[in-house]
């Protein structure tokens, strides 16, 4: 792909998207929880999950502004869109809630912001910040989408939503990269559609699709090689008790023990 003139700044190709249909896949293939009904449960620690966002957030600047390779101009161009993006996509979710479930949560904004987050990450290091502003905010809207109408209605359990926010929002990213990358940025690159470029719009299509094929068959089959070899699910006693528990053995009583 990379022959073919794929731009991808900072690897979102082979990670998001391929962890996103990876995850999808084998969600399909496991099936749900015991007791999911088609809702998420709460999560356990709010505070944490908050925490936890804003060090992947402060993590992502090392991630798409390292993959410069330099302390430069476009290692710099890269961290205020990532960070441009990311505070877009955290608002237009927020909004989002608040216009179709009356008021916005602290969850769906910080799941918004690592939308953008994953979104912007193969067109940072090609784009200024009012593409990331717009990539941020698209971003939002399809994976609020993904994960509030398509995931019920499908009904598969993708638990922390690798689908619906990394997969759908970074086939958006790659895709907007081939709208929105400018040589005016980053001379390496190349134009996208906007710039006068359609072509390279095709080519990034063309990288998604051959991700999501490869990796979703690859993920089939070592799915069903290793639940033909030691079984992929646990047991409906096991689940119930927790796989700490049952699979691992972590938990206050094991100390004593």
């Amino acid at each position: 792909m990379k022959e073919l003139g794929v731009l991808d700044f900072a690897g979102v190709t082979v990670v998001h998207i391929n962890a996103g249909i990876a995850g999808l896949v084998t969600a399909l293939l496991i099936g749900k929880r015991v007791g999911y009904n088609g809702k998420a449960p709460p999560p356990h620690n709010l505070p944490f999950v908050v925490l936890g966002t804003g060090l992947l957030w402060f993590g992502w600047f090392g991630s798409n502004s390292g993959s410069a390779l330099a302390a430069n101009g476009i290692a710099a161009s890269a961290f205020v869109a990532t960070n441009t993006a990311a505070v877009a996509a955290g608002l237009a979710w927020a909004i989002l809630e608040w216009l179709v479930a009356g008021r916005p949560t602290m969850l769906g904004t910080v799941t918004g912001v690592v939308a953008g987050l994953a979104a912007v990450t193969p067109a940072s290091g090609f784009i200024g910040p009012l593409p990331a502003v717009a990539i941020g905010m698209v971003a939002s809207a399809c994976c609020f989408a993904a994960v509030t109408i398509i995931k019920p209605r499908l009904g598969y359990d993708d638990s922390l939503d690798a689908f619906g926010v990394h997969g759908i929002g970074c086939i958006w990213g790659v895709l907007a990269t081939g709208l929105f990358a400018s040589t005016a940025i980053n001379p390496a690159g190349a134009d996208g559609l906007l710039a006068g470029n359609p072509h390279q719009l095709f080519i990034q299509l063309i990288a998604v699709v051959v991700t999501l094929v490869y990796s979703g068959l690859g993920t089939l089959i070592i799915y069903k090689v290793v639940d033909k070899v030691i079984g992929m699910r646990v047991s409906e006693k096991e689940e119930n008790i927790g796989l700490d528990l049952t699979q691992h053995r972590e938990g206050a009583y094991t100390v004593l023990e």
